[in-house]
């Protein structure tokens, strides 16, 4: 069974190429990433599975070398379907998400944030050999709340000035 070398380089690119557009922030370079890369992976699922040969069932078949697997074509059209499922919720999760900002860019969460200042100020991984006497380690549940109180209001108090900026140029 020999696959041919250019539906693997092919599908190699493809998968490539989605993996690159998955990586970024917006929504619709996020889909055209995951139909890349599920198109590629198909394209090497059929690339794999072999030449094309007779039907999957055939009644007189007396030579099995001239019958080929249906098992990678029914994975395949699996996958099809799997993929239209995945593209029509990012479709309406991008459609939600540019009502709501007015663009489909995936933004931080503060809560992402706050972890990540910890993991920084490496806060939580100490352990107890490495611990310093008299300081705690742990997070602190109210601290986070402040944070992100405290994050919420430098949103709202930005937006605010953005929008009286924007009334100031309308003027």
């Amino acid at each position: 069974m020999t696959a041919s070398l250019f539906l693997v380089i092919a599908g190699a690119v493809l998968v490539a190429a989605g993996l690159y557009l998955f990586l970024e922030r917006s929504l619709m370079r996020i889909l055209a990433g995951l139909l890349l890369a599920g198109n590629g992976v198909n394209l090497l699922f059929m690339a794999v599975s072999g030449p094309a040969r007779l039907a999957p069932f055939v009644e007189d078949a007396t030579d099995q070398s001239s019958i080929s697997d249906p098992l990678p074509q029914a994975m395949v059209l699996t996958a099809i379907v799997i993929s239209l499922a995945t593209c029509v919720f990012l479709l309406a999760l991008s459609y939600r998400s540019f009502q709501l900002d007015g663009h489909d860019e995936v933004a931080d969460d503060i809560e992402d944030a706050i972890v990540r200042r910890r993991a920084e100020a490496d806060l939580t991984s100490a352990t107890f050999d490495e611990a310093e006497e008299g300081v705690d380690h742990d997070t602190d549940l109210a601290e986070a709340e402040a944070e992100a109180e405290a994050a919420a209001k430098a949103e709202r108090r930005d937006a605010a000035e953005a929008e009286t900026a924007e009334e100031g140029e309308a003027r």
